[in-house]
């Protein structure tokens, strides 16, 4: 199976939402089955009498055929664990663990998307790089260059030195042209100092609400190497 789970830091929320429904929709439209599971959900939002999770909302926006699943929807945006808390809920491990056993073996390709961070309280005693071994999935970095580049390196580093296997780096909101050297040099930084592959860049995109699935999936394909992410050969890319 072809899994990740996506995470940046708390200001590349967006992003990762972005990243998450592209791989998705272009995975899918490569013939591979496709899941995305979001363990927790923060800054839920009422729909027509039912709470929905944004992410998973926006993934179906670009496919509706991928499947989503999500163990806990929390109204509040904050850290996982305060949010759970002001609705008097506890957010366990173990449901986490069986939601995901129970749903994972029934893609060839399959998404679990964090919250803030690797390092975002998520329950009493456990963070969401504690999740991320639990279910023994490789991480895939969604970064934004205007990150401070120590910011970058430490967080990056954060999962290297706890043996978290690491799929790569792709970053987004890129501008065409800068003349900003830090973020030209970006990529051979980050492969430098942590060992880490950047498999792909996004350019700066105005509103991600107005792109049509065509315009997405043509972004994965023409800023993503899909092969260095997940380390096969895809068949419908080498003809």
């Amino acid at each position: 199976m072809l899994d990740v789970f996506v995470t940046g830091s708390e200001s590349s929320r967006l992003g990762k939402r972005l990243i998450t429904a592209g791989l998705t929709a272009t995975m899918q439209s490569l013939g591979y089955s496709t899941g995305v599971y979001v363990p927790v959900q923060i800054g839920a939002v009422e729909n027509k009498g039912y709470i929905e999770a944004p992410d998973l909302v926006y993934v179906k926006r670009i496919d509706k055929n991928v499947k989503t699943y999500c163990s806990y929807l929390l109204r509040d945006d904050d850290v996982p664990l305060i949010a759970a808390a002001k609705e008097k809920i506890t957010i366990q491990k173990d449901t986490i663990l069986e939601d995901y056993k129970s749903i994972c073996n029934e893609f060839d390709c399959f998404f679990a998307l964090g919250t803030k961070g690797l390092a975002t309280p998520v329950g009493y005693n456990y963070l969401e790089i504690d999740v991320v071994k639990m279910l023994e999935l490789p991480v895939l970095f969604v970064i934004s260059p205007y990150t401070p580049i120590n910011d970058i390196l430490v967080m990056i580093n954060h999962a290297v030195v706890q043996n978290v296997k690491i799929s790569g780096v792709i970053l987004y909101d890129c501008p065409y042209r800068t003349e900003d050297q830090n973020m030209k040099n970006l990529p051979k930084l980050i492969e430098k100092y942590t060992n880490t592959s950047v498999v792909g860049a996004f350019p700066k995109i105005k509103n991600i609400y107005e792109l049509t699935p065509g315009d997405l999936i043509s972004y994965v394909l023409s800023g993503v190497n899909l092969e260095r992410l997940y380390n096969v050969k895809i068949a419908k890319l080498n003809f």
